[in-house]
């Protein structure tokens, strides 16, 4: 943390606007606890290298063991069908982690360490969830490898392959900032890692990542339809496959902007209170 006073000193110069020196004071300190919480990665390479082993479980059990029993229809294969609801799935599971690390850094005293730096308060909350997103980055990296060695094949371009990836990350960027609420709220990181998972997984399963809604219950294909996963889900599947995916695309962004919008204010008033 001694990167962050040399770096307010200069945001801090005397000739810059107040308002232009507090925005530099955030974006530094936000860089700063960024790179903080990414070596803390790199230091314990076993929590990347276990982020993927679930995915990768997830992507050979429904490829090999449940695949020959769910048929997408309209002459898609299986595989090609999953493995965008495989990297919304991971991408949504990797957000957890958010709330795992902030309550971790709550039960070792450590925010309260950083609230008597002279620095952004939002920068803790913005190093925290930024740094998971560059790890999702990686992951999704990691799991496109995967992919293609269980046979996935995308029809759509290269630019359309990472227009579909930019809207995953845009997505599990939201999401880390609803998990953000939940890591401020838990006494400690195990309670929050509870805390976490029943809200995701109705969502990451009640939705058309494995399986078509039009085979569900009709009680359930409608919710199934239409929520934030299964809308980023069929935006990101149709531009991988190369269909047209305009309507799904903005539901997906208007999605993640929704939640953005509701979320971050909540995750800063929740983290002031809380500390």
């Amino acid at each position: 943390m001694s990167a962050i006073a040399p770096a307010m000193t200069g945001a801090a110069a005397p000739n810059a606007p107040a308002g232009l020196a507090r925005v530099r004071w955030t974006v530094t300190d936000t860089l700063t606890l960024t790179r903080r919480n990414l070596l803390a990665i790199v230091r314990i390479p076993e929590s990347l290298f276990f982020s993927t082993v679930q995915p990768v479980m997830f992507v050979l059990l429904f490829r090999y063991v449940f695949g020959g029993s769910i048929h997408p229809g309209n002459g898609v294969a299986y595989v090609d069908y999953l493995m965008p609801g495989i990297f919304v799935q991971t991408v949504a599971f990797g957000a957890v982690s958010t709330s795992i690390g902030l309550a971790e850094d709550l039960q070792k005293g450590l925010i309260e360490r950083f609230r008597t730096l002279p620095m952004a308060r939002s920068a803790v909350l913005a190093g925290r969830t930024t740094a998971d997103l560059v790890r999702n980055v990686a992951v999704v990296i990691i799991i496109t490898g995967v992919g293609f060695a269980v046979g996935f094949r995308p029809g759509g371009t290269v630019v359309s392959y990472v227009s579909a990836l930019l809207v995953i990350l845009l997505f599990a960027y939201a999401l880390s900032w609803g998990f953000a609420v939940i890591g401020l709220s838990a006494p400690n990181s195990e309670t929050a890692q509870i805390m976490s998972f029943p809200l995701l997984f109705p969502l990451t399963f009640a939705s058309s990542a494995f399986v078509p809604p039009s085979q569900m219950p009709s009680w359930l294909s409608g919710f199934a339809t239409y929520q934030p996963v299964s809308a980023t889900v069929t935006a990101c599947r149709d531009l991988m496959l190369g269909h047209p995916a305009g309507s799904w695309i903005v539901q997906s962004v208007v999605w993640s902007a929704g939640l953005l919008v509701v979320l971050s204010p909540l995750a800063v008033w929740r983290y002031r209170s809380r500390t």
